[in-house]
């Protein structure tokens, strides 16, 4: 009798025992969320008429109102914290939100391409760096902004249906797309690899957030951010190219991509052939240079392009200010095909331009550039490789009193000049100004009459 009431003991001692791994998750999310399919909720309203109730400032939704989508992001590697991804529809989606919440391991709950209602009463929603979010409330000296939605309610906003989770189909864009209209929504890109400078490099750095350059096989660039706390943080970004599935997202005018995990990532080709857009041409020089007596307004700078149609990717033009030796201002002109026989016209102030000279000049530029020279700088026309391709004046000399100011007046290049020198030729130009040196034409010029912007 006394040896069974020791094994008794003994045995609800052991089962005490066994029982203590799972009392030790009662303050866990598990506990607060039971979560149970959804059949009759049906939803009344648009992830658009959501986004038309604000109105520049966070605001706490009052209607009855319920959205569906499908889930498009997941927490299980980390790599998503304490919000959840939704849009539309599983395939050929138009919308997508993000909702945040205060639990964890939500993709327990709330699986990739399962369909969910939201009930929107009782909600936030905001906007923050271009983004709409709904979720709980956050107050921070008297500002209200959308937080992550409490655990213990999570159950009263978020309801899953009962329909079987959905395969979704990621819609295949390209970085030369508009990338706006599928922001918040889950994409693939083709041809897409690491850059080349961060092979050596693991996904993120341990605890920080850290941004990996992607480039497609045509140089175009797109960030994908990961976390430093993520399973995948320390394992080394893969070397070749293929494609990539994540969820596309906004933060001001920049957009980047967020992974579920590493199964978001096919690089298993060979990595893209280096892809050659920046030229050089000695067909691209300065033509007329313009500094109106009566209107400072109407300053301008003109280059042609004496051969065939070239792509102005990294080129330059560069500013010296008087007797400088250093570089004062820089005009970019990335962005810009300069056809054959054409010129390309840029001014500091297009409003004035297009007053003075009855056109909009091609390019707009700050004051102060090498477009809104007063007369005695230095001018310099640069490729993409640093070699300087056409100069104007004497780098470290003030133009003042010499034979390349144009003060009040004019530098143009004369007609039978078709190529950039890389040294000042004053034989090259007429030079009309007020007190320059002898073999200018000391006669101040007017706008628009002086002037022949546009022409060559």
């Amino acid at each position: 009798m006394v040896y069974r009431s020791f094994l008794f003991r003994v045995l609800m001692v052991i089962s005490v025992l066994l029982m203590l791994p799972c009392s030790c998750v009662k303050n866990s999310d598990f506990d607060q969320l039971k979560v149970s399919c959804e059949k009759e909720l049906v939803a009344n309203t648009t992830f658009t008429q959501i986004f038309n109730l604000y109105d520049e400032e966070t605001i706490q939704i009052q209607e009855d109102l319920i959205i569906e989508g499908y889930v498009i992001s997941s927490d299980e590697a980390g790599n998503f914290f304490g919000v959840l991804h939704f849009q539309d529809d599983y395939q050929h989606p138009t919308e997508g939100l993000q909702i945040e919440l205060d639990i964890r391991d939500s993709h327990l709950f709330y699986p990739i391409g399962s369909k969910i209602f939201i009930k929107l009463k009782g909600l936030y929603l905001g906007k923050s760096k271009g983004v709409y979010k709904i979720g709980g409330v956050f107050s921070s000296f008297g500002n209200v902004s959308v937080g992550r939605l409490p655990a213990p309610i999570v159950n009263q906003h978020i309801f899953i249906s009962c329909e079987q989770a959905k395969k979704l189909a990621p819609t295949s864009i390209s970085l030369q797309d508009s990338l706006l209209r599928f922001k918040n929504t889950l994409v693939q890109i083709e041809q897409i690899e690491f850059s080349s400078a961060e092979l050596m490099e693991t996904y993120a750095v341990k605890e920080q957030e850290t941004d990996r350059t992607l480039i497609d096989c045509l140089d175009r660039e797109i960030v994908l951010r990961n976390s430093g706390y993520s399973d995948f943080q320390n394992l080394n970004l893969p070397k070749g190219s293929g494609s990539i599935t994540g969820v596309l997202l906004q933060e001001n005018d920049d957009y980047f991509l967020v992974v579920r995990d590493t199964n978001d990532l096919k690089f298993d080709q060979e990595r893209c052939e280096d892809f050659i857009d920046e030229f050089t041409s000695n067909s691209i020089f300065i033509s007329e240079i313009a500094d109106p007596e009566n209107n400072a307004d109407a300053r301008f700078i003109e280059l042609y392009n004496s051969g065939t149609s070239l792509n102005l990717k990294n080129w330059r033009l560069l500013r010296y200010t008087n007797a400088n030796t250093t570089v004062g201002a820089t005009i970019n002109l990335s962005g810009i095909v300069l056809g054959a026989n054409t010129t390309l016209v840029i001014s500091p102030n297009e409003k004035e331009f297009n007053t003075v000279y009855g056109f909009t000049p091609d390019m707009e530029v700050a004051t102060g550039s090498a477009a809104d020279s007063n007369g005695d700088d230095i001018l310099v026309l640069v490729d993409p490789f640093d070699t300087v391709i056409d100069i104007f004046g004497v780098i470290g000399t003030d133009g003042s009193g010499t034979n390349h100011e144009f003060e009040d007046g004019r530098a143009l290049r004369k007609p039978e000049i078709n190529k950039g020198n890389t040294a000042y030729s004053f034989d090259e130009w007429l030079i009309y100004n007020d007190t320059g040196a002898s073999g200018t034409i000391n006669m101040p010029q007017q706008a628009p009459v002086n002037f022949t912007p546009g022409i060559r």
